[in-house]
C-alpha cells in the first residue's frame, strides 16, 4: 500500500525546478495578491488598517507620498536585481539599513516589480506585432503567386485537377497563413488595446478558425528556447509556449494535487468505483465529487467526465518502464497507436541524480483511435513522477489550461490521470492505470460512438492493454535463442533484430496516417467523388524512409457484422490474402520467415513473399506485422526491395529502407458481449458484438521530381480501396459483393 506525503515534499519539489522562485516567494505567495493592484491601491491599503486607532494616533496621509532619498533608491535597485521578492526577514533588514518602514520596502519592491512586468509586455507586444506584420506580407505573396497560376500545356487559368501539387500547398499554406493572422491579432488587440480590425485582414473570421490559441502573450516567439524533444510536432509549435515564471509555482501545485488524487483513486474500491457491465469498473461521480470537490467545480458546459480503471502484470521492469513514460520518445513509440504526436514543452525539474523521483515537465500530446471519423484529443498537460517507496513509483498527468485561457474552449482536458508501478520478482511490474478525462465527443462518427463511450477507445483498459503487448515485444525482440525455422532466411541474431526494427517503422509510419490528427503534412482532396473514403497527398523528398515522389493515402471505417478475432485471422493468414489483396493478381503467397512477439500467436512479424504468374510481379516481398490484444487488433505490411530486404536480414541498418505501409485496424464495436459474433448478417446493428474495420492504403503515384497530380490517380487509389473493402466484406460474411 502506498504511504503518500505529497505535500510534504512540495517545496523540495520548488527548489529542483530549473530557475526555482526563492522560499521566501513561497512561504508569502498570499502577499502576492497586491501584485495586480495599482500604485495607489496598494498604498491606500495600510491606511485602512488604521480604522479602528484613536485619531490622535493615525498616520498622517501625507506619508504616503514619501519620496525616497536617492541613496535609497540606490540600494533598493541593487537588492532587486539580486533578489525581486524578498522575504520578511530581508525586508526588515533593508528597513533598518535605510532608515524606512518595512511595509515601504515592500510597496517600493511590489511597484518595482510592477514596472518591470510592464516593460517586459511593451517589448513582447513589439516583437508580436513584428510577427503579425511578416505573417501579412507572406500571405500576400502567396496570394499573388496562386492569381498568376497558369496551365503550363496552355497558357491558361489553372483548373484544379491541372494544378501542380507544390500550386496545391500554396493554397492551403495562404489558407493557414490567414488564420494564424487572425488568430495572432486576436492576441495583440488583448493586450495591446487597439481593435481586431487594426491588425486583422478584413476578410478573415476568428469564429471560423476552429483552433485554440491557448498561450500567453509573454512568451510569443520563444519557441526556439522550448526543452525537451519532439515526436510529430508540427502545428504543435504553434499551439504552446513556454510557462511563465509566474506559472511555476502553480504548476507545481497542480501536479502534486494530482499525484495525490491519483494516488487515491487507483487504490480506492467501493464506493468510489463500482461494478459496470462486461466485467467493467464505473467511477461513482457523487462520491467523486464529495471526495474531490474542487474538481468538479470546474467541470466545463458540455463536457462529460470519462473515468476508466485497468491493471496487469508486464513483463519488463518498473525503472524500464518510468524511462519509457518520462522520455516523450519513448513513449510515443510505445503508445504510437494512441499518440498520434507528442512534444516535451519545458522540464521544470529532472529529478534527483540517477532517476525521475521528483521529474516534472511541461507536454503536449495528441491521442487517437485508428480511424478517420474520430475526432482526436489534444492535451496540455504537466507530467509528474514520484517515487513513493522502495519499488513504487507513480506517474501523473494533469491538464494546464486554465493558466493561458484561448478563445476557443478546448475539447479535451486530462483530469490526473496515469499508473502506479510496483516492483515485482524476476523483472516484472504492476501497473494501475487510471484514465480520468474531462471531454466534449460530440463530433465523433456514430459508429464508433458506443466504442468511445464505453471508454474502450481511449480508456485505461487500451494503454495498459498496449503497454502488456509492447513488454512481450521488447522482451522477444532481446531474445538470443533463434527457432529453428528462422535459420533459413534469418542468419544471425542482428538480422533478427533488424528485421523487427524495419517492422517497428512500418507500424509507426501507418498509426500515423490512419487516424485524424490535425498535424498530418497530408493534404485533403474534395475531388474523390466518394463521401466515405478519405484521400490525401503528401510529396516525399528527403526521408530516407519513403520513396520519393507523390504518394496518396485512401482510408475508410465501416461496420461488419463479425467479430474481431474472426477477421483478424481472416486478413493476418498469408493462405487468404488472395482473397482480398488485389496487388497480389490473385498468386500464391508464402511465409519466408517468422519471428513471434508474444504469447498470443496473431502477434507475429513475418516476411512474405507472392509467387505471382505475372512476371514483373514474380518473388514480390512483403513485410507484415500483425497484432492483438483485447482492446483491437492491427494487421500492417509493405512491399519491400529484395536487394534491401537481404541487407536488413543480414543484420544491416533498416533505417534506409523505403517503405509504404497499408493496413488495417481492426476495433470492436462496443463492450465485449462474451465471445462476439461468429457469422454474419440476421439484421445486427452496431455494438451487437461486431467489428469496426479501417482500411488504409499508401501508394506511390509518381516519383519524377516535378510530377502533378491527376484526378485520375485519385480515382485509381478509390477504386482499389472500395473493391478491396467488398472483397473482404464478401469472404467474412458469405455475401456476394
Amino acid at each position: 500500500m502506498f504511504q503518500p506525503n505529497m505535500f510534504d515534499n512540495h517545496h523540495h519539489l520548488l527548489d529542483m525546478i530549473t530557475k526555482p522562485p526563492s522560499e521566501g516567494e513561497i512561504s508569502n505567495m498570499r502577499d502576492e495578491d497586491f501584485e495586480n493592484k495599482s500604485v495607489s491601491e496598494a498604498m491606500e491599503m495600510p491606511l485602512g488598517l488604521c480604522d479602528d486607532l484613536d485619531p490622535n494616533q493615525r498616520p498622517n496621509k501625507k506619508k504616503r507620498y514619501h519620496r525616497h532619498t536617492q541613496h535609497q533608491i540606490q540600494e533598493l535597485e541593487a537588492f532587486f536585481k539580486e533578489c525581486p521578492h524578498p522575504d520578511d526577514k530581508q525586508r526588515k533588514e533593508l528597513s533598518r539599513e535605510l532608515g524606512l518602514e518595512p511595509l515601504q520596502v515592500k510597496f517600493w519592491f511590489q511597484n518595482k516589480r510592477t514596472q518591470m512586468k510592464a516593460h517586459h509586455e511593451r517589448q513582447e507586444n513589439s516583437i508580436l506585432k513584428s510577427e503579425n506584420d511578416k505573417l501579412r506580407a507572406e500571405n500576400s505573396r502567396y496570394r499573388e503567386a496562386l492569381a498568376s497560376a497558369t496551365c503550363p500545356n496552355c497558357g491558361g487559368p489553372a483548373a484544379i485537377g491541372e494544378m501542380s501539387f507544390d500550386e496545391q500547398h500554396l493554397r492551403i499554406e495562404n489558407a493557414r497563413l490567414r488564420e494564424e493572422i487572425d488568430r495572432i491579432s486576436a492576441i495583440a488587440a488583448k493586450y495591446v488595446g487597439k481593435p481586431l480590425s487594426s491588425f486583422s485582414h478584413p476578410s478573415s473570421s476568428i469564429a471560423g478558425t476552429g483552433r485554440s490559441f491557448e498561450h500567453g502573450i509573454s512568451n510569443f516567439g520563444a519557441h526556439s528556447g522550448f526543452a525537451g524533444d519532439m515526436y510529430g510536432g508540427g502545428d504543435l509549435l504553434r499551439l504552446t509556449t513556454l510557462p511563465t515564471e509566474a506559472d511555476k509555482p502553480i504548476i507545481v501545485e497542480l501536479a502534486v494535487a494530482a499525484m495525490e488524487e491519483l494516488v487515491r483513486i487507483s487504490q480506492a474500491g467501493e464506493p468510489l468505483w463500482i461494478p459496470g457491465d462486461h466485467y467493467t469498473e464505473v467511477l461513482n461521480e457523487d462520491e467523486y465529487s464529495r471526495t474531490f470537490p474542487r474538481v468538479m467545480e470546474t467541470k466545463s458546459l458540455g463536457m462529460r467526465l470519462e473515468a476508466s480503471r485497468d491493471s496487469a502484470v508486464v513483463i519488463m521492469n518498473h525503472i524500464s518502464l518510468v524511462e519509457i513514460l518520462m522520455d516523450v520518445n519513448q513513449w510515443s513509440r510505445v503508445f504510437c497507436g494512441i499518440v498520434s504526436r507528442a512534444m516535451t514543452i519545458q522540464v521544470l525539474s529532472t529529478g534527483v541524480a540517477g532517476n525521475y523521483n521528483g521529474a516534472l515537465q511541461v507536454m503536449t500530446a495528441e491521442f487517437q483511435v485508428p480511424s478517420p471519423l474520430v475526432p482526436t484529443r489534444e492535451n496540455y498537460f504537466v507530467r509528474y513522477c514520484k517515487q513513493h517507496a522502495d519499488g513504487m513509483w507513480a506517474v501523473v498527468d494533469v491538464s494546464l489550461d486554465s493558466l493561458h485561457q484561448g478563445p476557443t474552449a478546448p475539447r479535451s482536458r486530462r483530469r490526473p490521470s496515469g499508473c502506479l508501478i510496483q516492483e515485482l520478482p524476476n523483472g516484472y511490474s504492476k501497473v494501475i492505470w487510471v484514465e480520468l478525462v474531462e471531454v466534449d465527443d460530440r463530433e465523433v462518427h456514430n459508429l464508433y460512438k458506443q466504442l468511445v463511450d464505453s471508454s474502450l477507445a481511449f480508456g485505461a483498459k487500451r494503454w495498459v492493454s498496449t503497454l502488456d503487448r509492447q513488454c512481450e515485444r521488447l522482451a522477444s525482440s532481446m531474445a538470443n535463442n533463434i527457432p529453428a525455422g528462422d535459420l533459413c532466411v534469418i542468419t544471425s541474431p542482428e538480422g533478427r533484430k533488424s528485421m523487427m526494427k524495419l517492422a517497428e517503422r512500418m507500424v509507426m509510419s501507418f498509426s500515423s496516417g490512419v487516424g485524424a490528427s490535425t498535424a498530418h503534412v497530408w493534404t485533403t482532396l474534395s475531388a474523390t467523388g466518394s463521401d466515405d473514403v478519405r484521400v490525401m497527398t503528401r510529396k516525399s523528398t528527403d526521408d530516407p524512409g519513403r520513396p520519393p515522389g507523390i504518394v496518396l493515402s485512401a482510408a475508410t471505417s465501416f461496420w461488419l457484422p463479425v467479430a474481431p478475432k474472426r477477421i483478424f485471422d481472416f486478413l493476418r493468414d498469408e493462405n487468404s490474402r488472395s482473397e482480398w489483396d488485389i496487388l497480389s493478381n490473385g498468386g500464391e503467397v508464402q511465409e519466408m520467415a517468422h519471428i513471434a512477439n508474444g504469447r498470443d500467436p496473431g502477434n507475429c512479424v513475418s516476411l512474405l513473399r507472392v509467387n505471382s504468374p505475372n512476371s514483373s510481379q514474380s518473388n514480390m516481398l512483403i513485410l507484415q506485422e500483425s497484432c492483438t490484444d483485447s482492446t483491437g487488433s492491427l494487421v500492417i505490411y509493405a512491399p519491400v526491395d529484395i536487394v534491401s530486404m537481404n541487407v536488413v536480414l543480414s543484420g544491416g541498418d533498416p533505417d534506409y529502407v523505403a517503405l509504404l505501409p497499408s493496413g488495417f485496424a481492426i476495433l470492436p464495436d462496443g463492450p465485449s458481449l462474451g465471445n462476439g459474433i461468429s457469422g454474419g448478417g440476421g439484421g445486427l446493428e452496431v455494438g451487437s458484438g461486431g467489428s469496426l474495420l479501417t482500411v488504409a492504403f499508401q501508394i506511390l503515384v509518381d516519383s519524377a521530381p516535378n510530377a502533378k497530380l491527376s484526378l485520375g490517380s485519385v480515382a485509381t487509389v478509390n477504386s482499389l480501396i472500395k473493391c478491396t473493402v467488398e472483397r473482404i466484406k464478401a469472404a467474412v460474411t458469405g455475401e456476394n459483393p
